[in-house]
């Protein structure tokens, strides 16, 4: 999962470059590579915290 935040935080940062030097198309993309990876970490998290409250319960 570690992975994940990495590649999202490298294309948050790409996309604030990109952005700075006025491709937008290309900062548009790479900010919704972003957020999606962000949150596809996220649901990953809570279900492997749920997976593991439940298999100690």
């Amino acid at each position: 999962m570690g992975n994940l935040l990495h590649y999202a935080i490298v294309f948050l940062i790409v996309a604030i470059v990109a952005a700075l030097f006025g491709f937008g198309g290309v900062a548009g993309t790479a900010m919704e590579g972003a957020r999606l990876l962000f949150w596809v970490a996220i649901v990953l998290f809570v279900v492997a915290l749920v997976a593991n409250f439940v298999r100690r319960a």
